[in-house]
């Protein structure tokens, strides 16, 4: 077989394969919320100097995944009234406005423990937390780990709720439409989230893996991270699965990339 005809087959198994995806799949939507807004230092995302200003936007971003008439919810933000850029709508309320109850919610991942991600946890109880296992055992250790925002778990640390330590990606409805990815730095058990969508394409959800575009253009690291090297290898991994999967990147604190999906209400597809 001639190098042209294995080429075109090739191209026709990858085409038959993401149809087949799709055909056989439930409807997959990616809606962004406003979890806050605000301004940070950029000196404190660079342990190289490469930022000196000292005060550009920065904003605080939840997500719904909606698989079927199964959903998911990303990220939850600052609890409202804990700092000024915490939003003043509380996460209940913009579910509420996407017609989603709080009881319908399946799973709530987080891309790590810090309050900004995970305070208002508490909105989804009956959801089975997906965290990643260091970040799980960084919470529950006799001495926590500092900068874990503990009070935002006690539901599930207490054992109210269910929740499944992440050691590695997890393929979230089975299907390979919604993917945990490992991405270990910022934190020890930092995640990403992959969602493949039948017209946008996939989209990822970087966490706090870089928190401006500077960052994963250049692999920024911040001096508070946990590990430097983890970060890098990290960002690197982002940039192979955005290069191999034609993916959208989304830095979900750079107000940047707000733009990358419809505003809320309305839902990427």
């Amino acid at each position: 077989m001639t190098l042209k005809r294995l080429c075109l087959l090739g191209a026709a198994v990858g085409a038959f394969s993401t149809t087949a995806l799709f055909a056989q799949t439930p409807e997959v939507t990616l809606t962004r919320l406003d979890c806050g807004t605000g301004f940070n230092d950029s000196r404190r995302f660079s342990d190289t100097f490469a930022y000196t200003d000292p005060k550009v936007p920065f904003t605080f971003s939840c997500y719904v995944i909606k698989h079927g008439d199964d959903y998911m919810v990303w990220d939850t933000g600052y609890t409202p009234g804990s700092t000024p850029n915490a939003t003043n709508k509380p996460l209940g309320e913009l579910l509420a406005q996407l017609k989603v109850k709080p009881e319908q919610v399946k799973y709530v991942g987080i891309s790590h423990f810090h309050a900004d991600h995970t305070g208002q946890l508490d909105t989804v109880p009956n959801a089975t937390l997906l965290i990643g296992q260091k970040e799980w055992e960084a919470i529950t250790a006799p001495k926590p780990m500092q900068g874990a925002n503990v009070a935002g778990f006690k539901h599930w640390i207490s054992g109210g709720g269910k929740v499944e330590p992440q050691p590695a990606d997890k393929d979230v409805f089975g299907d390979g439409t919604v993917m945990i990815l490992r991405t270990p730095g910022h934190t020890p058990g930092h995640q990403s989230l992959l969602v493949r969508l039948k017209e946008k394409g996939p989209v990822i959800l970087v966490g706090d893996a870089a928190h401006f575009h500077e960052n994963y253009e250049t692999n920024g690291v911040p001096g508070f991270n946990f590990d430097r090297a983890e970060t890098i290898a990290s960002i690197e991994r982002i940039k192979g699965i955005a290069k191999n999967l034609k993916a959208t990147v989304i830095i979900q604190h750079d107000p940047r990339d707000i733009g990358k999906l419809p505003a809320f209400p309305a839902a990427a597809r």
